[in-house]
């Protein structure tokens, strides 16, 4: 049944872009200077038919965005094979997931991603179709890592878990066939809260810093407003609200807003931190902070590459599979982040 589903769909969005929007309310969705993909329209306009997720629980959640990115993911890249991992961390075993290309450059550090989700939902097949496809163009070893959720775990648990996770990559870098550097640290959303944090924290301790970071649509402050969170508040798929309820659940009664490890754009002095690749998503309340940041990396003397895809929104590594503007801007980054690897990395 599911296979019957997800040909419909792909029928579906194949139809074309008037078509699409006809289907989905009407016309053209325009907000803040940029017109929203027809195939995200679709999604948005369907899922107004569903309960919010701020509205569930966090099981129900976690279950729900499973069935729904499993039908919109691409499938995994061709000459890409995997292997399942266990690393030990803080509270025990952390799963992850190892991504190998069969043309790999020995020459390129080894890339450890973190998931989108909040802090509360994702799991390594979150990111499963980004990740092959960072590994066959960016031609290096990619560890995905299934970090600890809340509520059961708050933070800094996850946070704690994707630390743990990058120090023993960068131990074990020769395993993956990847160069001697230290590895890149990325990921997408709450996972780009972490990446941010990672490169910080690698200064804070002393430790190398990252061959580069890759934040894609990150969540770089969740103590301050900025007009993109009243523009895009009711965005699909990341509303305010449902911003509200992950924070709600991700930060216990004690944690700070403003704590650089929660909000890594309060951290003040960000010079002589990784090569950056930064990628927003215009339909998106964290577009405004995702720039903003990478302003102040450029401002610090950081080389970054940045971008804005202003027709797609929140979450689009996860829709490679049935966006096709997902999947070429998800091809776009990997291809920066070759590029940064190429220029940066000795």
């Amino acid at each position: 049944m599911a296979d019957a589903q997800k040909t419909i769909l792909k029928l579906i969005l194949s139809l074309p872009s008037p078509v699409l929007r006809a289907m989905s309310g009407g016309g053209v969705v325009y907000k803040g200077g940029r017109t929203l993909d027809p195939r995200f329209q679709f999604f948005a306009h369907a899922a107004k038919k569903l309960p919010p997720m701020s509205s569930l629980s966090p099981a129900e959640a976690v279950a729900g965005s499973a069935r729904g990115l499993a039908a919109v993911q691409g499938p995994l890249e061709p000459g890409v094979r995997t292997e399942s991992l266990s690393i030990e961390g803080p509270n025990g075993a952390i799963p992850c997931r190892a991504y190998r290309p069969e043309n790999q450059d020995s020459a390129a550090p080894l890339i450890v991603y973190a998931h989108m989700g909040g802090g509360v939902i994702g799991d390594l097949e979150t990111c499963h179709a980004f990740c092959s496809v960072l590994a066959r163009i960016v031609r290096t070893a990619v560890i995905s890592v299934d970090y600890r959720l809340a509520p059961d775990h708050k933070f800094p648990a996850g946070l704690e878990d994707v630390l743990a996770a990058y120090r023993w990559a960068r131990d074990n870098t020769a395993r993956f066939g990847a160069a001697s550097a230290p590895p890149a640290i990325g990921g997408d959303s709450m996972g780009g809260n972490f990446a941010a944090i990672v490169a910080q924290e690698m200064k804070r301790t002393g430790e190398p810093q990252p061959a580069a970071q890759i934040l894609i649509y990150p969540a770089v402050d969740v103590a301050s407003e900025t007009p993109s969170m009243t523009t895009y508040a009711d965005a699909y798929p990341l509303t305010r609200a449902t911003m509200d309820w992950f924070m709600g659940h991700y930060m216990g009664a004690d944690a700070d807003p403003a704590d650089p490890r929660v909000s890594p754009d309060k951290t003040e002095d960000l010079t002589g931190l990784a090569p950056a690749v930064i990628a927003t998503a215009g339909f998106d309340p964290l577009v405004d902070q995702g720039e903003a940041y990478a302003k102040r990396l450029k401002a610090a003397g950081v080389p970054v590459l940045y971008r804005c895809y202003d027709s797609l929104a929140h979450g689009f590594t996860a829709f490679t599979g049935a966006i096709p503007a997902a999947d070429s801007a998800c091809r776009e980054i990997a291809g920066l982040v070759k590029e940064t690897f190429d220029q940066w990395v000795d």
